[in-house]
């Protein structure tokens, strides 16, 4: 079997497309393993074996069969993929083969899901009586990409402590690990449930019960400390408004920007400053799973007009749509109120010939609320919205004359991939890019997210750096500092799902480009990127594609004559990447850099840093001990004291204990660099003390 890299559909092994999604699989990636962090669910039914010893095979079997379906297509509509059933278990995995960056949130929905959907079918059937322990747990494991059908496709510590931890929870409920709680935990409501002594785990492991949902999927919670370093793009957008208002002049405005970066936050504020008596605002956001029409984010606009719940009857929802239009429009409000009706999927009667009809429906009723008064409508998410969804929107954007309306849309890159003429042509669009927090503002937020938690906020500046801008990176990671998580320089997992789930979109030449280039460090050659790989011409367009999505830039200055020199737009893209690699695929990849890196530089000082860590990842160490002693000394040459002694000393950790003289000669350095820098400080305190007092330092 083959397992497709965009929605983890199995496919027969000659197949070249996808059965469920159409993506092409011939083009899969050459890896057969990853290192992912994952959500593991394992869910069983609760004495189910010692009562199918008194039925008949055929009973079991009818039993089980709609338990099974039903429970695959509530972890599938997740996004999850079901990897094995076991007897009466079932074992599910999310964020693999593809992650989505909300992959433990999802499991504990699909969870939830489960959980209420054997319910349904105990008060369907009141003779089945089927109870159930379910358990997630997040964590780091080895993904197999090309595992045959009925193979484990994760393998790591996580699947075993889902399992146990399955084992402990209450009939009928739903324990997460920390990590899970800790990703989901402002999205589902959770009780503390103290600790779990799981079999092999050296100490126990502290768990929640999962409760409910606290939010619809996609929100968040607002921001604990108020927003910094958006006040330019506050400004454009109270100004596009003003316009809208006094002109009457419809605008379409997307906000842009990766997962993070703050666009939900910024739409926020910007409501809140216009939200008055005499503005309408209303949110719709298009979700990533579980949507039950094609325009879900505008059904739900529609649905918060017309006071409908998602738990009325067709019927009553019917009516309330029609007495809302009624209230809007004149003269045919009844007709438009049926074709809005079949628009959001609650219209079961009846037809149109043409989409533009149903089109024309959304146009009159969005023209009547802002003919009523200035209207602002929301719609978040929409790189996730079906291409229907897109085109109301430039219908609308299009359509729409003389009334004050602002279509607000808040989207990631990945719209521009899948929707490149997204906003062209339009008679008013505005494209507002949000770029990463500066300097100054990512440190002001990572302090005050400190400060707040009653935390030191001495690290806000390690912290920020290592956000590299992105408030909700800052804000997660603050979160991981204050709790003791990590050290203010490593990654939560929560980070690494959302970086993850975006290298996943990539094409597959793109994605194993970036792979590779992760080796390196930040800074990369096109040289050694295609010496490693066999599709030279592929791989160079990959880079020039790779930069138009911001992933890498393209450097104006190479240190290799000859060699154009890349560097990856974040750090933590580069950190997430690497990551990815099984370690026996790394240190191959280390030992083509070095080799590269040995032909492509004249002076062997010049690069020697890199080439001593590439040598020692690719496990080779006293080639890396060669290259450790030529940075020394030229460092030391440079007086700089400081670098010297850190490479010698890198340098005698790599030299076994039975290789005396050799540690005895990089001793008698380290010992030189060390003298020397001792006399360097005395003789500058020497200098500043033999200063006269009127004599500038």
């Amino acid at each position: 079997m083959v397992t497709c890299p965009q929605c983890g559909q199995e496919n027969p092994a000659l197949a070249k497309f996808c059965s469920e999604c159409g993506a092409p699989l011939a083009a899969q990636s050459g890896l057969a393993e990853e290192r992912k962090v994952v959500t593991v669910l394992f869910a069983d039914l609760v004495g189910f074996t010692a009562r199918s010893e008194r039925l008949d095979p055929e009973d079991v079997r009818a039993i089980l069969t709609p338990y099974f379906a039903r429970v695959r297509n509530e972890i599938e509509s997740f996004g999850g993929t079901v990897e094995k059933f076991i007897g009466d278990a079932v074992m599910a995995v999310f964020g693999a083969p593809v992650a989505y960056g909300d992959d433990p949130e999802r499991a504990v929905r699909a969870a939830l899901a489960i959980r209420d959907a054997v319910e349904e079918l105990n008060e369907a059937d009141p003779d089945l009586d089927l109870q159930m322990r379910i358990a997630v747990n997040t964590g780091e494991a080895l993904v197999s990409l090309s595992a045959a059908h009925g193979e484990g496709m994760v393998t790591g510590d996580v699947v075993n402590t889902a399992s146990r931890l399955q084992e402990a929870a209450p009939v009928n409920g739903i324990l997460v690990g920390e990590e899970t709680y800790r990703a989901t935990r402002s999205a589902i409501d959770y009780d503390e449930a103290g600790e779990v002594v799981a079999k092999g785990k050296q100490l126990p492991v502290r768990v929640w019960r999962a409760l409910a949902p606290a939010l619809s999927p996609g929100e968040r919670r607002k921001g604990k400390v108020p927003m910094l370093g958006r006040a330019s793009e506050l400004g454009v957008l109270i100004g596009i408004w003003e316009n809208v208002v006094s002109e009457k002049r419809p605008q379409l405005v997307t906000l842009f920007g990766p997962a993070g970066i703050g666009k939900s936050r910024l739409a926020a504020e910007f409501v809140d400053l216009i939200d008055a008596a005499e503005v309408r605002v209303i949110r719709g956001r298009s979700l990533p799973y579980g949507e039950v029409t094609p325009y879900g984010a505008f059904a739900a606009q529609v649905k918060q007009v017309a006071g409908m719940f998602d738990t009325d009857t067709d019927d009553t929802a019917s009516e309330k749509l029609s007495a809302a239009m009624a209230t809007l429009v004149d003269g045919d409000a009844a007709e438009l109120a049926a074709h809005i009706a079949m628009l959001i999927g609650v219209g079961k009667d009846g037809g149109v010939g043409d989409r533009q009809t149903l089109f024309f429906a959304a146009r009159r009723l969005v023209e009547a609320l802002a003919l009523d008064r200035p209207t602002v409508l929301v719609f978040d998410d929409i790189h996730v919205s079906a291409s229907s969804m897109l085109d109301l929107l430039e219908t609308l954007a299009s359509r729409v004359r003389d009334v004050p309306l602002m279509l607000l849309t808040l989207a990631r890159p990945e719209l521009s991939a899948e929707r490149p003429t997204w906003g062209s042509g339009l008679p008013a669009y505005v494209a507002l890019p949000l770029e990463r927090l500066g300097e100054d503002h990512s440190e002001e937020l990572g302090r005050r997210l400190l400060v707040a938690a009653g935390a030191d906020a001495r690290t806000a500046n390690e912290l920020a750096a290592k956000a590299e801008g992105n408030p909700l990176f800052i804000e997660e990671l603050a979160s991981s500092l204050v709790e003791g998580r990590s050290s203010a320089g490593e990654l939560p997992s929560s980070i690494r799902g959302i970086i993850a789930a975006r290298l996943d979109t990539l094409p597959p030449v793109e994605r194993e480009v970036v792979l590779d280039a992760s080796v390196f460090g930040k800074v990369f050659w096109s040289g050694a990127l295609t010496s490693i790989a066999e599709d030279r011409p592929a791989r160079l367009e990959a880079l020039d594609s790779l930069e138009g999505r911001d992933l890498i830039r393209r450097d104006p200055v190479s240190r290799l004559q000859g060699e154009q020199q890349f560097a990856f737009r974040h750090q933590l893209i580069r950190e997430v990447a690497y990551s990815i690699l099984p370690r026996a695929l790394r240190t191959k990849r280390h030992r083509a850099i070095a080799l590269f890196l040995e032909g492509a530089a004249s002076e062997a000082g010049d690069v020697a840093p890199a080439l001593s860590h590439h040598w020692r990842e690719a496990g080779e160490p006293e080639r890396a001990v060669e290259y450790l002693l030529v940075g020394a000394e030229q460092a030391n040459r440079g007086w700089a004291k400081d670098e010297a002694f850190r490479l010698y000393s890198e340098a005698l950790e790599l030299v076994p204990e039975d290789a005396p003289e050799r540690r005895r000669e990089i001793g008698k350095r380290l010992a030189v660099v060390v003298q020397a820098a001792y006399h360097t400080i005395d003789a500058e305190r020497l200098v500043r003390h033999s200063r006269p007092e009127s004599e500038p330092g």
